[in-house]
C-alpha cells in the first residue's frame, strides 16, 4: 500500500482535513495550503463585481449539525457543487427567472438536515457505504452571490483549492466493508445509490476565432404527445414439431413472412399498415390489436408442404408519448427509451419492407440509388442508416450515407464466369475447390418449379449430374424403393431437359439430401459480399465509394430521405402521428483557433510556431523535436535478404538516408551494431523468429550494449508481424520498429521523417508540446490524462477474449508521454475488470516517475454507447474511487466519453464556411440543436479532412469535479489533438482515447500469436476448431499478456 504521493499527504492521515476525529463530522479545515498567500483571492465585493450577475454564487450553507440517531447517514452521490440549487426566495431576491417545472419545494426535513435545497431527482437516499470523495476537493472558489451558476475561470493566479463544502460528510474508511476474498470492483451497489450524467453548466461555447453556418444530416421529427403506441410481443411456434424435439429456429425473414400473411389474413382486425415489426418478437401498433393465438398457413410453393404456425400477440405495455416530450422539455430527466425505441422501429418498417437490410442498414437493390461494379460477380450499393435521437431541438431523424458489397442476382453459371478468372465448364474438376469457395452458404431460388422458398447451398455432389441418381418410393408406398437417375427425374417430373449433365449438382438440403442442377439455381438479391475477401482493386474501389466528397454525400442523403424506399414515405408514419421534416437543420459553428506550438531546432533551442487555420499542419524542415533522444545502439533486422530482388531492401542508402535524417533533425544517430539478414520465411515461423530475437539480444549484450531499439524490414505485411511484436515486448523487452522495404527504398524525406518521430517518441522523447501548456490546468498541481479501450473479436468469434487497455501520462505539465497496461477479459464484454486497481498501478508509475501522485485526473473512455453510460459510471467509476479510497488517496475526476461510431455529419453552406476540401474546418465545434436536451455534450472536428466527408468526434462528460465549462473544455480537447506522437498535424480523437485503441489492438495482437503457436498445421478445420478451444481456455492467463518490465514505462504501441 502506499501513503505517500501528491494530492493525498503523507503518513498514516493521508487524504484526511486537519482536525478529523476519525467519528461523525469533522470540523470545518483549515485552507490547504497549496499556493503562496499572495496568490489566494481575497473573494471581496470588489473581487465578485468582475463576474456577471448570473454567474455568481450565494455562499454556501451553513454546516448541518451531525445526527444522533445512530443510523446510517444520507450521503448524496453527487458532488456539492452539482447538488447545491437555490432557494425561491433566494431567487426571487436575486431576480432569477426559472420555469415552473424547475421550481420544487424541498421537504421540511431536507432542508433542515442538509441546508442545501435540492430537487426531487437529485435528492440520494440513504446508502450503507459512504464515499468521502463527494466532498469539493480541487475545485475553484464560488463567489458571494446568491444567483447560483459556476464561476468562470480567469487569470491563472487567481487559481487556488477550496476547502470541503460545510455540508460534506467524511466517513470513516471502516464503513468500506470489502471482503478480502473478492476485489474491490465486484462490489455491488445497491439500485438507489446509482449516480446519471451531469447537465451542462452553461448554455454552450463563446469561444471563437470565427463561425460558419453549416447544414447537419438530423431532419427534424414532430410527434402528437397525446397518441399512445401500443407494444405487443408476438410469439411463433410450428405447430408440427422438428425433428428431435428441438424447436424449429425461424429467420427473421420467415418472421416478416408470417406476420404480413397474418395481418392480410384479417386486414380489419389486424391492419399491416398500422403496425412495425422488429424482425423478432415486438410488434408495434398505432391502434389496439386482440390478444389472441391466431393460426397461419404458409405454403411456399409448387411441390412444398403446407406449414402452420402458431401466433400469439400479448401486450406488454402503453407508450405514451407525452413521458417523451416531458424528457425532451427537461420536465423528466430519465429518459424513456422504450418510446424511443418503439419509435425507431416505426421509422425504420418502410425502408424495412423495401429493400436489403444488413446491420441496421438498408440498401435499395431495385433500382440502387448509388451502384457501382466491382466486377467478378460483385457490385457496390450505396444505402442508408439512420437513428432518432433525442436533441435540443427536440427529436430528430440521423440519416447517414452507407456503402456495402454485394454478390449480384443472378444464375449460378453466370456469377461462376464473372467470380472465377478464366473459368471453363469443360475444366470443372481443375475449379471445383474455388467453386465451393465460391457457392458454400449462398441462398439461391429455383427456377424449375414454382417456389418462394430460398435454399443454402450446402455442398456440391460428388459426382457430375449425369450419374446422379437417389432412391424414390411408389405411390402406394408397398413395394421396395427403387433408384432413379436426376435426368430422368426432372424430365418425368417438370419436363425440363438438364443441358450441363457433366458437371456436378447442388446439394440444398440440410439433413435430407436435395438434388438441384446448377442450371437451375438463381442467387437470391442482397447477399453481401465480405469486404475483406475483395482483391485489391476492388477494395479500392469501395472505398473510394464511401470516401464521398460533402457535396456527394450530402446529395445523396436527400435522395434518400426523399425516395420511397426511404424512412420518410409510404404515409406509413403519419399513422404514428409522426411526420419528418426533409429539410436538414441548419446550425451555426465554432471554429477555434489552433495552439500555439513548442519545437526544437537542430542546435538544440526551442522554437515557437503558429500553424495556418486551414489545414493545421506543420512540418519539420529546419526545425526538430523538442527532446531528441540520441540513438547508440540500435540493430537492423532485414527480412526481405532472401527473397525477391525487387523486394529487397538496398541496405547502405537506407542507412545513410535515416541517419542522414537524424543530422538534419540536430540529433546525434550511431550506425546500427549489428545488421542481421534474414527472410520472410523465418517470420512467419514462430520457433524460428524466437530464436533469432534471441541471438540478436545477446549479441548486443555481449558488447555490452543496452540495445535501444531494433528496426525490421519486410517485404510485405506478413502474419509473423504479432509473433514478433509479442516475443519482443513480453519476453525480450526489445523496442521495435517496423518499415516496408518499397517504402524504405523508394520513399521520400517525409517517409524518413515520420520514421524519426516514431522512434523518438518509443525512446522516451518528445516531438511536440503546447507553447503555453495545457490550458485550463496552467499553475496547477499535477494532473494526468488516462484513455481506456476494449477490443472485441470478430462478430462471430465468441469465445476469444476482448482485450482493454487504459493509458496514462507520465510527465507533466507537457503530459505528452504515456504508459499503457493491457489485459484480457470476457468475450465481448465492454466493462474494464478491475478498472480501479489498472489505474491504481499507473499512478504508482507516475508517483515514481514524478515524486508525487497527480492531484486531477481526467478520463477519456472510448467505445462505449449512451446504453452504457450508467455501466461506466455506476461500476468502472465506482470501482476507481474505492480502490483510491482504500488507498487514501482522493484526487478530482473528470470523465468524459468519446465517441466516433455515430452517423452526425456537417456539411458547410457556402465555400466560404468551409476548408478547400468541401470540408468543415479543423477546430469546428458544435453545441446547440443537434446535442443532448439538457446532458454536457458536443462535437469538435479537431482534423483536416482532405479526403471523403469529416466526421467529428462525439464528447460526453459523465462526471466532472472540475467544474470545466463548455469553452474550457473543448479548448484543452483541441489543444491535446496537436501533440499526438506520431505525425504533424491534430489528429481526429483526443490522444489518449487514440492511444488506448492502439495498446488494445497490440493486446489483440498477442492473443492471435497465442492461437498460431499453438494450433495445429494440420488441415484448416481442426486448426479453427483449436483456436477456439485454445482462446477459452488460456483467455484469462493474464501472464501471456503481460509487458516485459523494460517496457512498462514507454509508448511501445505507437
Amino acid at each position: 500500500m502506499e501513503t505517500g504521493g501528491g494530492g493525498g499527504g503523507g503518513g498514516d492521515d493521508q487524504g484526511k482535513p486537519s482536525g478529523y476525529t476519525g467519528r461523525g463530522i469533522p470540523p470545518l479545515p483549515e485552507e490547504p495550503n497549496l499556493r503562496p498567500e499572495w496568490r489566494r483571492p481575497s473573494g471581496t465585493q470588489s473581487d465578485l463585481s468582475l463576474q456577471p450577475e448570473w454567474r455568481r454564487r450565494r455562499p454556501s450553507a451553513p454546516p448541518s449539525k451531525p445526527s444522533n440517531t445512530g443510523g446510517e447517514e444520507e450521503i448524496p452521490l453527487q458532488p456539492e457543487w452539482r447538488r447545491s440549487k437555490p432557494s425561491a426566495s433566494a431567487s426571487a431576491s436575486a431576480g432569477v427567472w426559472e420555469p415552473e417545472w424547475r421550481r420544487s419545494k424541498p421537504s421540511a426535513s431536507a432542508s433542515a438536515s442538509a441546508g442545501v435545497w435540492e430537487p426531487e431527482w437529485r435528492r440520494s437516499k440513504t446508502c450503507s457505504t459512504a464515499f468521502p470523495w463527494n466532498q469539493n476537493y480541487g475545485v475553484r472558489k464560488p463567489s458571494a452571490s446568491s444567483s447560483g451558476g459556476v464561476e468562470r475561470r480567469g487569470d491563472p493566479n487567481d487559481l487556488w483549492r477550496a476547502a470541503p463544502a460545510a455540508d460534506s460528510v467524511v466517513p470513516k474508511l471502516e464503513k468500506l466493508q470489502i471482503s478480502k476474498h473478492i476485489p474491490a470492483s465486484t462490489c455491488p451497489l445497491d439500485k438507489k445509490d446509482k449516480i446519471s450524467p451531469i447537465q451542462r453548466p452553461d448554455n454552450g461555447g463563446s469561444l471563437a476565432i470565427l463561425t460558419s453556418r453549416l447544414r447537419v444530416n438530423h431532419f427534424p421529427v414532430k410527434f402528437d404527445p397525446e397518441r399512445t403506441i401500443m407494444h405487443y410481443s408476438v410469439s411463433v411456434k410450428p405447430k408440427v414439431s422438428s425433428k428431435f424435439g428441438q424447436p424449429q429456429k425461424l429467420s427473421k425473414s420467415d418472421l416478416s413472412m408470417i406476420r404480413e400473411k397474418l395481418f392480410s389474413d384479417d386486414p380489419e382486425i389486424l391492419p399491416l399498415e398500422m403496425t412495425a415489426h422488429d424482425g423478432a418478437k415486438n410488434i408495434y401498433s398505432a391502434i389496439q390489436l386482440p390478444e389472441e393465438t391466431f393460426t397461419v398457413e404458409i405454403n411456399n410453393g409448387e411441390d412444398e408442404k403446407i406449414i402452420s404456425y402458431s401466433v400469439t400477440l400479448a401486450l406488454v405495455n402503453r407508450l405514451k408519448l407525452c413521458r417523451l416530450m416531458d424528457y425532451l422539455s427537461g420536465h423528466n430527466l430519465a429518459i424513456p427509451r422504450d418510446i424511443l425505441q418503439g419509435m425507431d422501429v416505426v421509422v425504420k418498417e418502410n425502408p424495412a419492407r423495401r429493400t436489403v437490410s444488413v446491420g441496421g442498414r438498408y440498401y435499395p437493390t431495385n433500382p440502387p440509388v448509388v451502384m457501382k461494379d466491382l466486377h467478378h460477380g460483385i457490385i457496390a450499393v450505396g444505402g442508408f442508416q439512420h437513428s432518432l435521437k433525442p436533441t435540443s431541438q427536440g427529436l430528430s431523424l440521423c440519416v447517414d450515407y452507407s456503402v456495402l458489397a454485394f454478390r449480384k442476382g443472378m444464375s449460378i453459371l453466370d456469377f461462376l464466369h464473372e467470380c472465377i478468372d478464366n473459368f471453363k465448364l469443360d475444366e470443372f474438376e481443375k475449379f471445383r475447390k474455388c467453386v465451393e469457395d465460391a457457392l458454400i452458404g449462398l441462398k439461391v431460388n429455383v427456377t424449375h418449379r414454382k417456389c418462394n422458398r430460398k435454399y443454402v447451398i450446402s455442398r456440391l455432389t460428388p459426382m457430375i449430374t449425369r450419374y446422379v441418381t437417389f432412391p424414390i418410393d411408389n405411390a402406394g408406398g408397398w413395394s421396395r424403393s427403387k433408384d432413379i437417375s436426376l435426368l430422368t427425374f426432372f424430365k418425368d417430373k417438370y419436363g425440363k431437359d438438364i443441358m450441363y449433365k457433366d458437371i456436378p449438382c447442388l446439394d440444398l438440403g440440410k439433413a435430407k439430401k436435395n438434388y438441384v442442377p446448377m442450371e437451375f439455381c438463381v442467387l437470391v438479391e442482397g447477399q453481401r459480399y465480405p469486404k475483406e475477401r475483395l482483391n485489391s482493386i476492388s477494395a479500392n474501389t469501395l472505398k473510394a465509394m464511401s470516401l464521398a466528397h460533402p457535396n456527394e454525400r450530402e446529395c445523396a442523403i436527400h435522395k434518400m430521405v426523399q425516395s420511397s424506399d426511404g424512412p420518410c414515405s409510404g404515409g406509413f408514419i403519419q399513422n404514428f402521428g409522426m411526420s419528418v421534416n426533409t429539410t436538414m437543420t441548419t446550425i451555426v459553428g465554432r471554429v477555434l483557433g489552433p495552439p500555439e506550438l513548442k519545437l526544437g531546432d537542430p542546435n538544440g533551442k526551442i522554437i515557437k510556431l503558429t500553424v495556418d487555420l486551414e489545414k493545421c499542419h506543420w512540418n519539420l524542415a529546419g526545425r526538430s523535436m523538442v527532446e531528441g533522444k540520441p540513438v547508440e545502439h540500435w540493430c537492423i533486422l532485414d527480412f526481405t535478404s532472401f527473397g525477391p530482388f525487387k523486394y529487397k531492401l538496398r541496405g547502405k542508402d537506407f542507412i545513410q538516408k535515416l541517419t542522414g535524417k537524424y543530422k538534419k533533425l540536430g540529433i546525434h544517430m550511431q550506425e546500427p551494431i549489428w545488421y542481421e539478414e534474414s527472410s520472410m520465411k523465418i517470420l512467419a515461423s514462430y520457433d524460428l523468429l524466437s530464436e533469432l530475437l534471441e541471438k540478436i539480444n545477446n549479441i548486443c549484450k555481449y558488447n555490452q550494449a543496452q540495445l535501444q531499439f531494433l528496426l525490421c524490414v519486410m517485404a510485405k505485411k506478413s502474419p509473423g508481424y504479432k509473433y514478433l511484436k509479442w516475443i519482443s515486448e513480453t519476453k525480450l523487452g526489445i523496442v521495435t520498429q517496423c518499415c516496408l522495404s518499397n517504402g524504405a527504398n523508394e520513399a521520400e524525406d517525409k517517409f524518413y521523417t515520420n520514421l524519426a518521430l516514431k522512434i523518438n517518441a518509443k525512446l522516451g522523447g518528445s516531438n511536440v508540446e503546447l507553447s503555453n501548456g495545457l490550458p485550463y490546468f496552467v499553475g496547477e498541481g499535477h494532473v494526468m490524462f488516462l484513455g481506456a479501450d476494449v477490443n472485441h473479436p470478430g462478430y462471430q468469434d465468441t469465445r476469444s477474449p476482448s482485450i482493454a487497455a487504459v493509458v496514462a501520462t507520465v510527465n507533466w505539465p507537457a503530459a505528452n508521454r504515456y504508459a499503457a497496461r493491457v489485459c484480457p477479459q470476457y468475450n465481448r464484454s465492454e466493462k474494464i475488470l478491475n478498472f480501479g486497481e489498472v489505474c491504481l498501478e499507473l499512478v504508482s508509475c507516475y508517483r515514481r516517475m514524478n515524486g508525487v501522485r497527480p492531484e486531477r485526473i481526467v478520463i477519456f473512455r472510448d467505445g462505449v454507447s449512451e446504453y452504457q453510460f450508467d455501466m461506466v459510471l455506476n461500476e468502472e467509476l465506482l470501482d476507481l474511487k474505492r480502490v483510491f479510497q482504500r488507498e487514501n488517496y482522493f484526487p478530482t475526476i473528470t470523465l468524459i466519453v468519446a465517441q466516433k461510431r455515430h452517423q452526425t455529419r456537417f456539411f458547410p453552406e457556402g465555400w466560404r464556411d468551409g476548408s478547400s476540401s468541401g470540408n468543415i474546418l479543423p477546430g469546428t465545434v458544435v453545441d446547440t440543436k443537434v446535442i443532448h436536451p439538457f446532458e454536457f455534450d458536443f462535437y469538435l472536428c479537431s482534423y483536416y479532412g482532405n479526403l471523403g466527408t469529416s466526421k467529428p468526434t462525439h464528447y460526453h462528460v459523465l462526471w466532472d469535479e472540475h467544474r470545466f465549462t463548455s469553452d474550457e473544455l473543448q479548448k484543452l480537447i483541441y489543444e491535446m489533438c496537436f501533440t499526438f506522437a506520431k505525425c504533424t498535424k491534430p489528429v481526429s480523437l483526443v490522444p489518449p482515447v487514440y492511444y488506448a485503441d492502439l495498446a488494445a489492438y497490440r493486446g489483440r495482437l498477442y492473443h492471435e500469436a497465442r492461437i498460431g503457436m499453438q494450433s495445429p498445421k494440420s488441415t484448416t478445420s481442426s486448426s479453427s476448431k483449436d483456436a477456439s478451444s485454445i482462446s477459452r481456455t488460456t483467455s484469462f492467463e493474464q501472464g501471456f499478456y503481460k509487458l516485459h518490465t523494460d517496457l512498462e514505462n514507454i509508448m511501445f504501441f505507437i
